[in-house]
């Protein structure tokens, strides 16, 4: 089973970009700044965009939850492998 999110990038044409990859239904792929989760963001949805607002508002949510524990974690790990 595919987590809920996956964190992708494409650091040879994009490098300042990062997407979080959202697997279940609705399925997107959310653009954003390695800098911020709600700068320079754009969706690309795959399935048909969900209508209410409401489950948008949730889903980006959770996606930015995930996307700042990513973040924390990989910087947490760093830390390590430099002591």
């Amino acid at each position: 089973m595919l987590p809920k999110f996956l964190i992708a990038d494409n650091s040879q044409e994009a490098p300042d970009l990062v997407y979080v990859v959202h697997t279940e239904k609705p399925q997107c792929i959310i653009q954003c700044d390695m800098d911020g989760f709600y700068s320079n963001q754009k969706i690309y949805w795959i399935d048909e965009e969900p209508l209410c607002a409401d489950d948008i508002e949730t889903l980006m949510e959770e996606a930015e939850e995930f996307f700042e524990a990513e973040l924390e974690n990989q910087e947490e790990l760093y830390d390590e492998d430099d002591n």
